[in-house]
């Protein structure tokens, strides 16, 4: 075994995901990186192999690589999906695709157009009374028959436009077919007589099913039942509900055990057209539908037992394998698992194609067939010396330097990599480097982007249960950006209303906030300094020995004597980095107006009905002027004698009739300056 010895932390736990050591960040491609040093790419679960390239590998529920199938690979012309397979005693493989509803033949490398049924798609294919091969088709509901060269009808059933299925009872020398929309099972003979056999509730039925005992099943493609109908009993038994969209297939194993698969899916994928939706036009080939997947397993007594579960694609076809297993692929990424009754999931092959329609796993021969674009793969065994695993994209988010791989496996294995600077790998990335047997330093140049490349050419048992990319991101430097500064009595910041009522109180304190551009999400800390306008002596801010690390900061000004400031805040990340890679950048504020003293009122006097004086403040500007009879503590504004306030002196002259009346009274003026402070005087009016 080869075990990682470049670590900044210890061995982590693995959560969910990629864990990268360090700072956990436990998602594969991270929204945010941090630059602390040496991190690791840190892969040891099935979901952290997963995603990239598998090419005769496996992947289990543990997070263990191992050979896969090895899968050949046979173009098919002419045809734009499969929708049912059928291999015959002769070992021919018939294929019913869509979406001009065409039978072909496979033999070897050459297929043969053997019909085309003048419908959208042969849905299903059974081989039933020695030999003929009975074809589902979609709209028109018609059962075909291909029979010595010719292509019949069998049957057309009535009100039934989609067939969705068939099976074949060889004891009772029936075909069933699943129909919609009316949710009918059919019973057919070999004579094409067609009787309803199950009726149901739901619009659609999607599967059917003989038992080796005889029961048929059938699933609901609607509310998404597993049905069972014995002896011609048309009010069937609901085995279970999965509440789900349909029950896409069923298949038997050992033991009387009974395999199904359900989707929980909305639209996209063909069994959108169980919505009861028209077919008028060709079948579009559907996008790539996120539903959720499940394999369930019945026991003889009909109790259920959940075996597998994908919530991100749902699954297309399911069979049982010549080893008792059931396997199943899915419909949006090309993948095929199957699973024990440990339920220990294995992804035994990832193909290029988007859906695997049909699996045979039983056999002399068996085949995984694939569409978008349709081709057939041949199962030529498990593992071969061509076995490789390519991880999915690993991104650092910022270009890294990578250190020394290393991994655990049983068994010998070659590792190679290959970077860039693009999230998925084009001709600017870098050529695979040469293979590494034994751990050691990555051989690709820096990059954003990397992918890892195992093959099993040295050893096909080999088995890869944890790879460990040690690197380190360029460091980039965070930018302060804007400083704002708010004094606690300035309750409006932006534009200042002069003159206008004053609610706030009087504060020493100066709230400082900045933002910072920090592109590689270190961590900061901050140095605050100020200088007096008119100076360039920067004096510190901060307590001494105290670290600043939010991007806030209450100034206190108390003891500072008045005057126009300016602060200066320098960012650095040092927190994150060694010295020598330690950047800082600084910013310096607009000014700032310290001003803690109140305004003084100069030569107050009353003469008649009108009072004069001045207003001065030591920084200024001056803010308001007010008047009050004094005890009624109503106070009526008026403006200094140009009109305006904008100096730190303010003369004022008003007539204070309307507010003082006749006779004698005691009258109060209040002056607040632009801090907030304020003072009071009072004059006798005669």
């Amino acid at each position: 075994m080869h075990m990682s010895k470049l670590r900044l932390a210890s061995r982590l736990a693995h959560a969910s995901g990629l864990v990268i050591s360090g700072l956990l960040l436990s998602a594969l491609f991270p929204s945010t990186a941090s630059a602390v040093g040496t991190r690791t790419f840190d892969l040891g679960t099935k979901s952290d192999f997963e995603g990239g390239d598998l090419k005769g590998v496996a992947i289990d529920s543990a997070g263990r690589v191992r050979a896969g199938l090895n899968l050949g690979k046979v173009g098919i012309e002419g045809a734009d999906t499969v929708w049912s397979a059928l291999v015959q005693k002769d070992g021919t493989l018939l294929l019913g695709t869509g979406n001009e509803g065409k039978l072909i033949a496979l033999k070897g490398a050459k297929s043969t157009v053997l019909a085309e049924t003048k419908t959208l798609a042969i849905t299903s294919m059974v081989e039933a009374w020695g030999g003929a091969v009975i074809l589902g088709t979609l709209p028109g509901g018609e059962v075909k028959k291909w029979e010595g060269g010719k292509l019949t009808t069998l049957a057309k059933l009535p009100n039934a436009k989609h067939i969705w299925a068939l099976a074949y009872d060889e004891k009772a020398r029936v075909v069933y077919a699943a129909t919609g929309p009316e949710g009918k099972v059919y019973r057919i003979t070999q004579q094409g007589q067609a009787q309803v056999f199950m009726t149901s509730d739901e619009k659609h039925l999607m599967s059917v099913a003989v038992s080796p005992d005889g029961k048929v099943y059938v699933g609901g493609g609607e509310k998404g039942k597993l049905y069972q109908v014995q002896g011609g009993n048309k009010a069937p038994k609901v085995v279970y509900d999965f509440s789900a969209t349909e029950v896409r297939g069923i298949a038997f194993g050992a033991g009387g055990l009974v395999y199904a698969i359900a989707n929980e899916i909305s639209a996209g994928s063909y069994a959108s057209f169980s919505s009861g939706l028209s077919v008028s036009g060709p079948v579009p080939t559907p996008p790539k539908t996120r539903g959720k997947g499940m394999l369930y397993v019945f026991d003889k007594d009909g109790a259920p037992e959940k075996l597998f579960e994908d919530s991100s694609e749902h699954f297309v076809t399911l069979t049982v394998g010549d080893d008792g297993k059931p396997y199943v692929g899915s419909g949006a990424e090309g993948k095929i698992h199957t699973v024990d009754d440990a339920h220990n999931s294995v992804l035994i092959a990832d193909v290029e194609e988007r859906q695997v329609s049909q699996l045979i796993m039983s056999g002399k021969t068996k085949y995984v067939i694939a569409s978008d674009p349709v081709v057939v793969h041949p199962v030529r065994g498990v593992g071969g010396p061509d076995a490789v695993w390519t991880s999915k994209v690993l991104d650092a988010n910022l270009r890294a330097t990578f250190g020394r791989m290393s991994w655990e496996s049983e068994g010998l294995l070659e590792f190679s990599t290959r970077t860039g600077n693009t999230k998925e790998p084009d001709d600017s990335w870098s050529p695979w480097s040469g293979g590494l047997t034994a751990p050691g330093e990555v051989k690709s140049p820096a990059g954003r982007f990397i992918q890892v490349r195992a093959r099993w050419s040295k050893d096909p048992k080999a088995e890869l249960t944890e790879v460990t990319l040690p690197f380190i991101t360029d460091n980039l430097k965070a930018v302060v950006t804007n400083i704002d500064v708010k004094v606690k009595s300035n309750t409006n910041p932006g534009m200042q209303s002069s003159g206008g009522p004053v609610s706030a109180k009087p504060s020493t304190k100066v709230n400082l906030t900045w933002r910072v551009d920090n592109p590689d999400n270190d961590i900061l800390d901050y140095h605050l300094e100020y200088r007096l306008v008119g100076t360039t002596t920067y004096y510190p801010l901060e307590k001494p020995n105290e670290k600043v690390t939010a991007t806030s900061y209450a100034w206190e000004t108390g003891d500072l004597p008045e005057g126009k400031y300016r602060v200066r805040v320098t960012a650095s990340d040092s927190p994150s980095n060694t010295p020598s890679r330690v950047k800082r950048h600084r910013l310096e504020s607009n000014v700032i107006i310290v001003d803690n003293t109140p305004p003084a009122i100069k030569g107050l006097s009353a003469n008649g009905r009108r009072i004069t004086g001045t207003a001065v403040d030591g920084v200024g500007p001056i803010q308001r002027i007010e008047i009050s009879v004094a005890g009624t503590n109503e106070w009526f504004p008026f403006d200094p004698k140009d009109g305006i306030f904008d100096e730190a002196k303010e003369e004022f002259d008003a007539d204070v009739a309307p507010i003082a009346g006749k006779g004698p009274v005691m009258l109060s003026v209040r002056v607040y300056d632009s801090a907030a402070n304020t003072v009071v005087m009072n004059v006798a009016l005669k």
